[in-house]
């Protein structure tokens, strides 16, 4: 079973993307996607 979890940027703070997750999964999802307000692509953490 999946969850949705938010995205938000490193460098600036934007909630940029929305995912799916693994229920089980302990760690969080860390990937490198383009920012908007940054322009550039930077490092996008999940949120609680």
């Amino acid at each position: 079973m999946k969850k949705k979890v938010a995205l938000v940027c490193a460098a600036c703070g934007s909630r940029n993307y929305m995912t799916d997750k693994n229920k089980d999964d302990a760690t969080r999802l860390e990937l490198k996607k383009f920012c908007k307000s940054c322009n550039a692509h930077t490092i996008h953490k999940e949120t609680k």
